[in-house]
């Protein structure tokens, strides 16, 4: 049977099924990483949400007989607006695509169509990282894209501020060391020596994510490390690897690029540590990726063309209120 205009009942089913095949072949190595938060934000409740964080004392105080109880200390953190926007882009099926039998062509339409909503939030989800050492940086559509943490500093600094304490903290390694034994010891003792409440306390976060690029050696580095057997630095077999079960490892594939998406490969050894505990990454969803079907004599059957206009559009926005819950390191081993 031919895809005409006859069929088109039963083509707009297929079109569906196909779409969401391309959606669901996509990997959406960020929005699934483990340290972002997906939050549904319902239609109609406007354009922005604002998002903050709140610290209590970490231990109770001792109450002698017939004192009475220290009141708790509470702490708000910084907060952060979140600001969501569309994307859209119109997929077209010809007349001639549709008469004359080009199943190909129409299943390949609708495949990359589906993919490219999933794709565009995950591409700007791993850009928080890609450009988490700055405040700010132009996306593909030219646009100025706020990065910044609540505290107004880039996603990975040597002095985050703190909102009831002059206590700083870093999160970015010294010295940017490449992924290895020893630099990850130095991450991990840095979380230990870095992770505050509001009020400037200790606290205790469990960190069980490690993240890097799509980089070979920093892949295999990380596996070798996570599945030996045996300590990784060891002489001889029979000595117990600590980091075995340690931690998740996530690849980034989208990391290691510049705003278009395209290849960065001063990018290639950004690498750190997470924690699917805190989740510091917000992806506030308003409209999930989806398409709108045209209708025959619709507005979405072009008169001129003949073409049926596919209707591919998403709604989001991503803040950072803290950039507590990561850590990064360049992996350039410049200080």
């Amino acid at each position: 049977m031919e895809l005409s205009v006859v069929s088109y009942p039963d083509f707009v089913k297929l079109g569906d099924i196909i779409w969401r095949k391309g959606a669901m072949s996509v990997k959406n190595s960020m929005r699934d990483s483990g340290f972002v938060r997906v939050i549904s934000i319902p239609q109609n409740t406007g354009n922005t949400r604002e998002f903050s964080e709140i610290d209590t004392n970490e231990y109770l105080t001792r109450k002698d007989e017939n004192d009475q109880a220290a009141r708790a200390k509470f702490q708000q953190g910084y907060s952060k607006t979140m600001r969501f926007s569309r994307i859209a882009e119109n997929a077209a099926i010809s007349y001639e695509m549709r008469t004359q039998n080009k199943y190909p062509e129409v299943v390949s339409a609708l495949l990359s169509a589906g993919a490219k909503g999933p794709k565009s939030i995950d591409l700007d989800l791993s850009h928080r990282i890609t450009f988490g050492t700055a405040t700010s940086y132009t996306d593909r559509d030219g646009y100025t894209v706020d990065c910044t943490c609540g505290d107004a500093l880039q996603l990975f600094y040597t002095a985050h501020t703190l909102k009831g304490s002059s206590t700083t903290w870093r999160n970015r390694l010294a010295n940017n060391p490449k992924i290895s034994k020893g630099a990850l010891e130095g991450m991990e003792r840095m979380i230990i020596e870095n992770t505050y409440s509001q009020l400037g306390e200790k606290k205790t976060l469990t960190f069980d994510i490690i993240w890097t690029t799509d980089d070979p050696n920093s892949v295999n580095t990380a596996r070798e490390y996570l599945q030996s057997t045996a300590d990784v630095d060891g002489a001889h077999n029979g000595i117990v690897n600590v980091y075995q079960g340690k931690y998740r490892h996530v690849i980034l594939p989208r990391v290691a690029t510049d705003a278009n998406g395209n290849v960065d490969t001063t990018k290639r050894y950004y690498w750190g540590l997470a924690s699917s505990e805190r989740s510091p990454i917000l992806l506030g969803i308003m409209e999930e990726p989806h398409v709108i079907f045209p209708q025959v004599g619709g507005n979405a059957d072009d008169i001129q063309t003949d073409a049926w206009e596919y209707a591919v559009r998403a709604g989001y926005g991503i803040c950072t209120p803290s950039a507590l819950g990561i850590t990064f390191s360049s992996g350039t081993g410049e200080a």
